[in-house]
């Protein structure tokens, strides 16, 4: 099958609303097929009717741009506790939205959803058993899901290892930690990890949790997706892979695909997590530098799904 190049739609939230002008600035605008899907363009929680019309919107507009929505995952606005609220009223809620963004996906094709795992309170974080009980709760709000989302179609979720440990997965012990803790519950459907390169604890004394090709290598075949962009030393920024910022980037593909390769990942998908500043000029250059960075990488990964070639 062969690495393919995805890209996420978080620098095109509240950019764009419309499905159609969302597609066709992705397809014929910046050349890319696979998109990971954010929350905001279909929120689960809007009214009903609104949901069904947004998506029905969607699926004909990425049809008729050639468009495959390859994932969905919570966008810049929906890095919340979820999972992970002290409150059990809260989870259940976040339960039923998740099945909800489940429902929507199933619609579009897409075969799987993610988020992450659970995001702790500094309280819950730092008392053993208030954590330990979080964990375990938050493993059940995923089983639930988990169960809904193997009903309607789909075939994986995932969750994405973070930078700071009340974020979980801030280490790449604790990623793997926490994925035995997953596959021990046997949960209807995977819930894999989604490592993103640029993640790590900064203040880890390992130097491999703050080294962009060793999470691309050592989690090559356990993480499907892998959310790439250009990287400075000091993680300043989701930034593009432009002329400018690849000079002085520490992120290039020869020597991230051979990461991935000798960690033993054959077909994962490289997904494109990139970010401007709501600030002129970079607000207007968004579109430009994201197809830029398509251009860059389609040198070394397909940029289009098979169908569309």
């Amino acid at each position: 099958m062969g690495f393919t190049l995805s890209l996420s739609t978080n620098p095109f939230v509240n950019r764009f609303a419309e499905p159609e002008e969302l597609a066709a600035v992705l397809a014929g605008e910046v050349g890319i097929g696979n998109i990971q899907l954010t929350h905001e363009f279909i929120d689960p929680a809007w009214p009903a009717a609104l949901v069904r019309r947004t998506t029905d919107r969607m699926a004909r507009s990425c049809a008729a741009e050639g468009l495959a929505v390859t994932s969905m995952m919570t966008g810049p606005y929906g890095r919340l506790n979820h999972f992970g609220h002290p409150d059990p009223d809260a989870r259940a809620h976040s339960v039923a939205w998740f099945k909800g963004l489940a429902d929507i996906a199933a619609d579009l094709g897409c075969p799987a959803i993610g988020t992450q795992f659970a995001i702790l309170t500094f309280r819950d974080h730092d008392d053993p058993a208030r954590r330990a009980a979080r964990l375990a709760e938050a493993l059940g709000c995923w089983r639930e899901v988990a169960e809904h989302a193997r009903r309607r179609g789909l075939t994986w979720l995932f969750w994405e290892p973070m930078s700071v440990g009340r974020e979980l997965g801030h280490t790449q012990a604790s990623t793997r930690a926490l994925q035995a803790d997953i596959d021990a519950a046997a949960l209807p459907i995977p819930l894999l990890p989604m490592v993103d390169i640029d993640h790590g604890d900064v203040s880890s004394p390992d130097a491999v949790d703050t080294d962009p090709y060793a999470w691309a290598r050592n989690f090559a075949t356990r993480s499907p997706i892998i959310h790439i962009k250009q990287s400075t030393m000091n993680k300043g920024g989701h930034w593009p892979f432009t002329a400018e910022r690849n000079r002085d980037g520490r992120i290039q593909p020869e020597p991230l695909l051979a990461a991935v390769r000798d960690g033993g990942g054959t077909d994962n998908e490289l997904c494109l997590e990139l970010a401007w500043r709501e600030r002129e000029p970079s607000d207007r250059a968004v579109v430009a530098e994201m197809r830029e960075s398509v251009a860059f990488w389609s040198a070394h990964v397909a940029a289009r799904p098979a169908r569309a070639a």
